[in-house]
């Protein structure tokens, strides 16, 4: 990147809510159904039919806005977008236009150890476009409606965003968001949450924006940022040698890792916004909006920087175990149990039972190991009742069993020997049996000890107390 240049970054987020119907109509709202099966008269925009505002809708985007920290209007009414294409049978969008339902907010991310405040201009619900087929098997495209009318929000930024970094770590928080209120499915896969990147770059020093150049098809948020990198370095090769950036809509093939153009950039006056007559106005009463607000959760940069300066846990761990609103909710009930540290559970889960739910592709929840018997085991370890080694034994039963680590302990002879004096027999057998590593040890290759050591681990079947075997190895060995 042309460190002369600076980037200037906005986005679009569309979002489909997990309402069960429609935005406008009784059809039901989801995804995988056969082609053209979940649709009416209404969502098809058929001649006499009137749209009824799903209330849900509404709710939902207002807790966006609420988590968004924006103004939420009480009073604002539907607009129709009008533009032609194919999987738009009524050729007009019903969305908002000059009075969104939430405006004016922020956004805080982290951005390496720093925060970042993006501005968020407005939140708005709106219906989705249908979808085009394209099958060359059948000779030609076609167009699946079951997608008209799932309500969206879309969420627009200000053009605060001076990274793709920047927009990664946006656009990470949105989704995680998203599922902690859970309005949303959040599945990019299934198309479930969408994004346009607007892009512009300037001289280093300027409050001039440059000409401004919207990305399309950007399906993931790794995506956004190399499209991101690459229309910026592509402008900046431009403006580097006397051409002008054309504003224009431009596809990105993630593929290729490149963008073309599709067409030239539509202004809000190109899509002849107009109130839509089959809509009334609205009214949020305030004693709703201010109930949708009190029961926010904490939100996934709060709890990250809680468990920071609460837990003391790296940064990494700390959004780690905030990505995921059950896994947060279960570390914090590990730790509310007061049985064990903080950075030790963190540890088990974002190690064992991480690499569980990576191997069987499930949610924590999925998984019989309960919060109670996670920290009791961690207990046992950190009383030295047990070894780390045995910790393991026991998690294997745990996490899929509801089962007493303390019977798991006992019935299978897990219980760590510290009596000296049991120990002593075993140190005396290993220490006679291995006389050329007692020998390296007394010359000076101390690191001998370790292997010393797990022959009597080895020897007490895993048992032993390892720091005290170490200690009765090291002052055998000093004594002969």
């Amino acid at each position: 990147m042309n460190s002369n240049y600076e980037i200037v970054v906005g986005l679009e987020v569309h979002a489909e809510l997990s309402t069960k119907t429609k935005i406008f109509c009784g059809c039901k709202n989801e995804f995988g159904a056969e082609v053209n099966t979940n649709v009416c008269p209404v969502c098809m925009g058929l001649p006499g039919t009137l749209p009824v505002l799903n209330e849900q809708v509404v709710e939902y985007a207002i807790k966006m806005g609420h988590a968004l920290n924006c103004h939420i209007n009480s009073v604002t009414k539907q607009d129709r977008k009008n533009y032609f294409y194919p999987d738009l049978p009524k050729s007009y969008q019903i969305s908002q236009f000059d009075i969104p339902l939430c405006e004016n907010g922020y956004l805080d991310v982290l951005v390496g150890d720093e925060v970042k405040r993006i501005g968020v201009t407005r939140i708005h619900i709106e219906e989705d476009a249908g979808k085009l087929i394209h099958d060359a098997d059948l000779g030609g495209t076609l167009a699946d409606y079951n997608r008209c009318g799932v309500p969206l929000i879309e969420i627009v930024s200000e053009p605060d965003i001076r990274s793709a970094d920047e927009a990664k770590a946006y656009l990470d928080t949105i989704h995680t968001t998203l599922l902690y209120l859970g309005i949303s499915d959040a599945k990019m896969q299934e198309g479930s949450v969408r994004c346009d990147v607007n892009v512009s770059v300037r001289p280093k020093g300027s409050t001039e924006f440059g000409t401004r150049v919207e990305m399309k098809n950007v399906n993931s948020f790794s995506a956004a940022h190399r499209a991101i990198t690459y229309e910026a370095n592509r402008q900046i090769d431009v403006l580097s040698h006397g051409g002008k950036v054309e504003q224009e809509t431009r596809k990105w093939d993630d593929v290729k890792g490149r963008s073309v153009v599709l067409r030239s950039k539509e202004d809000a006056q190109d899509y002849r916004y107009f109130p839509d007559p089959d809509l009334l106005t609205f009214v949020v009463p305030q004693e709703k909006i201010d109930r949708l607000k009190a029961r926010l959760p904490e939100l996934p940069v709060a709890k990250t920087m809680r468990y920071m300066s609460r837990y003391g846990l790296s940064k990494a761990d700390s959004e780690l175990l905030a990505l995921d609103k059950n896994v947060a909710e279960f570390f914090e009930k590990c730790v509310g149990s007061g049985k064990c540290s903080a950075k030790n559970v963190s540890n088990w889960i974002l190690g064992d039972v991480f690499k569980i739910l990576n191997e069987r592709r499930c949610s924590i929840n999925d998984l019989a190991l309960t919060a109670e018997n996670l920290s009791e085991m961690i207990s046992l370890i950190e009383k030295k009742t047990i070894s780390n080694a045995a910790g393991k034994t026991v998690f294997e039963v745990i996490v899929d069993a509801d089962k007493d680590p303390n019977e798991i302990v006992k019935e299978k002879g897990l219980a760590q020997v510290s009596d000296t004096g049991a120990l002593a027999a075993i140190v005396e057998k290993v220490l006679a049996n291995n006389e050329k590593a007692v020998n390296d040890y007394k010359s000076g290759k101390t690191n001998v000890i370790g292997f010393l050591v797990g022959q009597c681990m080895k020897e007490s079947r895993g048992q032993g107390n390892p720091s005290i075997l170490k200690e009765m190895v090291v002052a055998a060995i000093d004594n002969k």
